[in-house]
């Protein structure tokens, strides 16, 4: 049993060496991306659901 996790261990290491890493510009770059991504569908979000919460309030009275 503890041979096959080290095997297992032992593998992943070798994948993992193979794996071509982002810089750091590269990180901080797609980080920046997905931060604002997620500012403007929550901004998004928020207006159609401010809408949508008036429409209802007129229709429901």
């Amino acid at each position: 049993m503890f041979g096959g996790i080290g095997k297992f261990v032992g593998e992943t290491r070798q994948e993992l060496n193979k794996v071509t890493w982002p810089t750091r510009d590269e990180l901080v770059q797609a980080t920046a991306v997905v931060i604002i991504t997620t500012f403007i569908m929550a901004v998004f979000i928020g207006c159609v659901d401010f809408v949508l919460s008036i429409a209802m309030r007129l229709l429901l009275g």
